[in-house]
C-alpha cells in the first residue's frame, strides 16, 4: 500500500473513532473513551491532528486537495484552545485545554503554542495563508514572554516549559522550537529581531543542555539539576533550527552542526534499536526536520529509515479492523499517536522537493 494509502486509511480511522461528534470540531483524547476521561483532549494532542491535516493537504495533486475543508475545521476546532486574555505573562495564546463554554481552559505552555506557531508557519508556506502567518507572530511573542530573565537561577536564561506554578523547568523542547519558529518568521518578514531571540534561544540550549555525544538532554531546573533523558524530538528540532540558520546566514558550520547531530540521532535510535521505544508523536517531529536537512543537503537516508520505520509500525502495531494504531500492546489508542503515524505516512507522499516547508 502507498504512503497516501496509508495516510488516508489511518486519517480516516483518527476522524471516526476519536474525533467527537457534537459539533465542537474537538477530539477525545483516546478511544475507546473510558469513565473519568475528559471531554476532549488537550491541546497537545489537537494540535498534532492538526498538523496531520494539514500535511495531508500537501500531498499531490487532488489527493491533498481533497483536505483543505478539513483543514479548515481544524482551524475552527484550534480556536477553541485560544485564550485572548493572556495567561501569567500577559500574553494571548493556547490554553492546554479547551475555553469556555467547551471546558475550564488551562495554564499555557510554550511547546504546545510552539507546534501551533509552527504549523501556522507551514500553513503558510504551503498556503500562503496570512491570517495564520499573524497568529504564528502572537505565538511568538508569548514565547519570548516566557524567558527566564533571573540572573540568580542556575543556568540563567532560557524559555519555560510551561507557565504552571508545579514546574519551572527550562526544556530543549521549549527553546528549539521556539528558535525555529523565530527563524522561520525572519525568513519570511525579514525581521531582525526574530532572528536575535531564536539565536538566544540556541545559544542557551547548546550551552546548558547539549551533551558531549552531540545530543540534546531532556531539561534543566532552576538548581542546574539535567534531566539526562534523550528524547528523538529533541535531536529532530535542532537538526532543523541548524538547517535553516545556514540557509539565513549561508554559514557551513550550520549545515555540518546539522548532519553531525543528525548522524548522532541516526546512530542512537536507529541503528542502536531504540527508535521503536520513543512515542511516535515523538518521532514525526524527528523525522520531518531530518526531511528537512535532506531537502537542503541532499541525500535520502533519513526518508528511508522513516519509511521503514512506517512500514513498521504498520506491520506491528495496526488492528486491521479499525485501522487504529496501539502500541506495546495498549488496549487505547491516542489521539497523539494516530495523528502523528498519519503525518508521517502523509508527508513520506509528498514530493521530497516540497519538505522544504516542514516545520
Amino acid at each position: 500500500m502507498s504512503a497516501a494509502a496509508r495516510a488516508a486509511a489511518s486519517y480516516q480511522a483518527l476522524q471516526k473513532y476519536l474525533a467527537v461528534g457534537d459539533g465542537s470540531g474537538l477530539y477525545h483524547e483516546r478511544y475507546p473513551v473510558v469513565s473519568g476521561d475528559n471531554a476532549y483532549s488537550y491541546e497537545w494532542p489537537f494540535s498534532q491532528a492538526h498538523t496531520a491535516t494539514l500535511d495531508l493537504t500537501g500531498m499531490p495533486g487532488q489527493q491533498g486537495e481533497g483536505y483543505l475543508p478539513d483543514l479548515a475545521a481544524r482551524a475552527v476546532g484550534q480556536q477553541r484552545y485560544w485564550k485572548a486574555s493572556g495567561g501569567t505573562t500577559g500574553k494571548p495564546g493556547y490554553a492546554s485545554y479547551p475555553v469556555p463554554p467547551y471546558g475550564g481552559g488551562g495554564d499555557f505552555f510554550y511547546d504546545d503554542n510552539e507546534w501551533v506557531g509552527l504549523l501556522d508557519v507551514q500553513r503558510y508556506l504551503m498556503h500562503g495563508d496570512r491570517e495564520a502567518l499573524a497568529r504564528a507572530e502572537q505565538i511568538f511573542q508569548l514565547v519570548v514572554s516566557g524567558w527566564d530573565s533571573d540572573t540568580a537561577h542556575a543556568d540563567p536564561g532560557g524559555v519555560f516549559w510551561t507557565q504552571a506554578t508545579w514546574s519551572q523547568d527550562r526544556n530543549t523542547v521549549s527553546n528549539m522550537p521556539g528558535a525555529e519558529l523565530g527563524l522561520r518568521l525572519h525568513q519570511i518578514t525579514g525581521q531582525a529581531t526574530y532572528l536575535d531571540w531564536a539565536r538566544r534561544m540556541y545559544d542557551w540550549t547548546n550551552r546548558y543542555l547539549l551533551s558531549p555525544d552531540a545530543l540534546y538532554w531532556d531539561h534543566v531546573n532552576l538548581t542546574g539539576t539535567v534531566e539526562t533523558t534523550f528524547w528523538t524530538y529533541n535531536q529532530g528540532v535542532p537538526v532543523g533550527v541548524n538547517t535553516l540558520l545556514y540557509q539565513i546566514t549561508g554559514d557551513r558550520e550550520y549545515l555540518d552542526r546539522a548532519q553531525r547531530i543528525a548522524g548522532a540521532a541516526h546512530s542512537y535510535f536507529v541503528t542502536g534499536g531504540r527508535l521503536l521505544g520513543q512515542p511516535p508523536y515523538f518521532n514525526s517531529i524527528y523525522f520531518k526536520n531530518l526531511l528537512l536537512l535532506e531537502s537542503v543537503a541532499g541525500g535520502h537516508a533519513y526518508r528511508d529509515a522513516m519509511a521503514e520505520y512506517g512500514d513498521t509500525v504498520w506491520n506491528r502495531f495496526r488492528d486491521s479492523s479499525t485501522g487504529l494504531f496501539r502500541f506495546e500492546g495498549s488496549a487505547q489508542t491516542e489521539t497523539l499517536q494516530q495523528a502523528a503515524m498519519v503525518q508521517i505516512y502523509a508527508v513520506l507522499a509528498w514530493p521530497p522537493a516540497d519538505h522544504r516547508h516542514l516545520y
